[in-house]
């Protein structure tokens, strides 16, 4: 500023006064002063002049695990829209499923003075993001809940919905079922594994474990896992994929084999409805996800939620068919 009044040749209070539009100035004046500004391409500092004016910078941390699973970047979107409303800007990192680098991220956004952060945990021990820790910097969870820490989160049912799914596999005559998931030490992967076996014993079923394929986290080892699935001397007649990268891997191997196996899968995906197969998904919306964590994370930034205990949101899930499916005789 101080540059952009010597040129100007002004004082560096007449400067502020025009970038605040101060009816006070004349016009030959603010004419000279926008002409500095943008001969040396001056920006105001927002964040300084908010810790300047003991606000805070305007800033939230996002941090995800994988921002090439559609999940995560629609969730960062809802967290943008509600966050944009208030004219706050997003801060967005991706952990890659690591939670020694997630620490470092958001040891990276506290040093960046933002206001709140939002993160989906890569690990299962969270006492990192205590806020006592974090300079009372409050923290919000997506997806998955807080372990070793008290914080608000924002989670989809994803044993229900695992759950109802299968329910309806069974139902449709099928007894032969393999799961296609996540490591059961994500709490994702785990949550869904319960609910699949909780829908096959409830129904009397044996759950085999040649029919149960972990660490699939991408769609080439989901493609594989299902190949050999289907490649086995009895091969289950359905398969029940744990996430939208599950499904599509599993899709291309029930393409390739020619199987007439009935699939399943968590999450809802773009052109679901234009594959031309009986296809069934659990859906929710994942933007949801992102707005729910950004209000409970504006509400503690308000004050709001200050002395209130933390909160849990857990988001319902409905089955979606698309195409029809032939009962089983």
């Amino acid at each position: 500023m101080r540059d952009v009044a010597a040129l100007a040749q002004v004082s560096a209070m007449t400067v502020s006064r025009v970038l605040h539009d101060d009816p006070r100035v004349t016009a030959l004046t603010k004419q000279r002063v926008l002409a500095a500004v943008d001969e040396l391409g001056y920006r105001r500092d927002e964040t300084a002049r908010n810790l300047r004016l003991g606000r805070g910078t305007g800033l939230i941390g996002l941090v995800v695990t994988n921002l090439a699973n559609p999940f995560y970047s629609q969730l960062a979107l809802g967290v943008g829209e509600v966050a944009d409303e208030l004219g706050i800007n997003v801060v967005l990192a991706n952990s890659a499923e690591d939670p020694a680098r997630e620490a470092r991220l958001v040891d990276d956004l506290i040093s960046r003075r933002v206001d709140g952060i939002i993160v989906v945990p890569a690990g299962d021990d969270h006492r990192h993001l205590d806020p006592v820790k974090l300079h009372q910097v409050p923290v919000v969870l997506a997806a998955r809940p807080p372990s070793g820490v008290e914080a608000d989160c924002v989670l989809v049912d994803d044993f229900g919905g695992t759950r109802e799914a299968v329910r309806l596999l069974i139902a449709r005559g099928h007894t032969k079922i393999a799961f296609l998931g996540l490591p059961p030490s994500a709490y994702t992967g785990a949550e869904r594994y319960s609910g699949f076996r909780a829908a096959m014993t409830e129904a009397g079923l044996p759950v085999d474990d040649a029919y149960v394929h972990y660490q699939t986290r991408d769609i080439t080892a989901a493609e594989q896992a299902a190949t050999n699935l289907l490649a086995l001397p009895d091969p289950p007649t359905a398969l029940f994929a744990a996430n939208n990268r599950n499904t599509i891997g599993a899709i291309r191997a029930i393409n390739n084999t020619g199987a007439g196996t009935e699939l399943v899968g968590f999450d809802d995906f773009e052109l679901a409805d234009m594959l031309g197969l009986p296809l069934t998904v659990v859906a929710y919306d994942p933007g949801e996800v992102g707005q729910h964590a950004a209000n409970l994370l504006i509400d503690r930034l308000r004050g709001k939620g200050d002395a209130a205990p933390a909160q849990r949101i857990v988001l319902p899930t409905k089955v979606v068919e698309y195409l029809g499916h032939p009962k089983r005789q």
